[in-house]
């Protein structure tokens, strides 16, 4: 396992192993990137390609937005409020072998306005669920602005995110993509759960 993450980020000529709880709080998660296995699936799922612009919710050093530029060829945002593991998404961006190099900001995700051209966003328990209310507000008046199909991908959900997200009226549960098959043991919070603002 271990061999495959290393593996990644050297074809890719960036830096995300690791863990890092040096700025987390009750607020913000440590920073912790998804798995490369279960990156694979999400690139093979059918939901990306190069006309999807994706915005990845607290992004770290920027892992995802990489590897899905490179596999997808999608466009990809990434926020991070934490500046030192942001310098970190900036040096792997410089360095990605992927042609299609994606963006990162320096911002708190409940500050962040949500650009008209998104339409996926990725999550990975990157904050409290008091923050995911206002984000989910957030993305939900850039859909009434600008009406659009979005797709909300939550990998490994928290229960308080699942429990709010099926009370808030806009969004319709779509999909989930089984990745407990991936790991060792049986783990039902291994999946991507998939919600939807539906297009016009």
């Amino acid at each position: 396992m271990a061999n495959h993450e290393t593996n990644w980020d050297l074809t890719l000529q960036i830096r995300t192993c690791g863990r890092d709880e040096s700025n987390a709080d009750a607020y913000h998660h440590p920073y912790e990137p998804t798995d490369y296995l279960v990156l694979e699936r999400l690139a093979k799922s059918g939901f990306f390609c190069e006309d999807d612009v994706v915005l990845d919710y607290g992004c770290g050093k920027g892992r995802v937005g990489c590897f899905l530029s490179y596999r997808t060829k999608a466009q990809t945002i990434g926020i991070e409020y934490d500046e030192h593991i942001y310098l970190d998404a900036l040096e792997n961006r410089k360095s990605t072998i992927s042609r299609v190099k994606p963006e990162f900001v320096l911002t708190r995700a409940e500050e962040y306005q949500v650009p008209a051209e998104v339409n996926r966003c990725y999550f990975f328990n990157p904050f409290s669920v008091e923050i995911l209310h206002t984000v989910i507000a957030r993305i939900c008046e850039s859909w009434y602005e600008n009406p659009r199909e979005i797709f909300l991908f939550f990998y490994y959900p928290e229960d308080a995110y699942i429990s709010h997200l099926m009370t808030v009226d806009e969004l319709e549960f779509y999909d989930e993509i089984e990745c407990d098959d991936l790991f060792e043991g049986s783990d039902p919070r291994e999946r991507i759960m998939i919600f939807q603002l539906p297009g016009v």
